[in-house]
């Protein structure tokens, strides 16, 4: 095994700050719609609001720095029978013992279920929490804009369905994190260090 840097510092940071703000609008949001109960209505609704904003401010400087230093290629879907295999894996074979059918390396740290995941995050669940988002947050405002003849509740519905999704990304993503990796803390110690331990043969630049 060799112990390879895989997470840059500006890629940690992009993921821990990402989490915190994730984290903030699920539980404002859900006080906001009456879930739970902790900072009241007005103070939760305002800090939903700076927590969006902040987040579509770190999006909009992570994307830049993804496409300015070829990063976005690790999300590239992969073939099906890469996809199926990693399904296979997480479903029947690592309960058997099986061997990992992906070895991660810097240039690809995702494995295909990984891409597939992150994408469907980037393109459903970020586009749709986003855009009814900012439909509700204009809702003063729909008349000018036309929108007068929309109702509000499926602007509602649709982004509580986001955030549901949202959630569940996070519930599944962490358990994966924590209980498919041989190391201690799983996958999260790499993204507070930087560092994985991968195969010998895989350290290599492979191009």
């Amino acid at each position: 095994m060799a112990r390879v840097y895989l997470y840059s510092r500006f890629l940690r940071l992009y993921h821990w700050l990402q989490a915190l703000l994730v984290m903030s609008l699920l539980v404002t949001g859900f006080e906001v719609h009456g879930t739970i109960h902790w900072l009241g209505f007005e103070r939760a609704s305002d800090y939903h609001r700076v927590a969006a904003w902040s987040l579509l401010v770190l999006l909009a400087l992570a994307w830049f720095w993804h496409i300015t230093t070829g990063e976005w290629k690790q999300y590239i879907p992969s073939p099906l029978d890469r996809l199926l295999a990693m399904v296979r894996y997480y479903g029947l074979g690592i309960f058997k013992g099986e061997p990992h059918p992906f070895h991660k390396d810097r240039w690809h740290r995702h494995n295909p279920l990984q891409r597939m995941a992150y994408l469907s995050l980037h393109i459903l669940i970020g586009p749709l929490l986003w855009i009814s988002g900012l439909v509700y947050i204009a809702y003063p405002y729909w008349q000018r804009l036309g929108l007068d003849g929309l109702s509000l509740a499926p602007v509602a519905l649709l982004h509580t369905a986001g955030a549901f999704l949202m959630l569940a990304f996070l519930c599944v993503h962490l358990y994966l994190a924590l209980t498919t990796s041989e190391q201690t803390l799983g996958f999260l110690k790499g993204m507070v260090t930087g560092y994985e331990e991968v195969d010998n043969a895989q350290a290599g630049d492979p191009h």
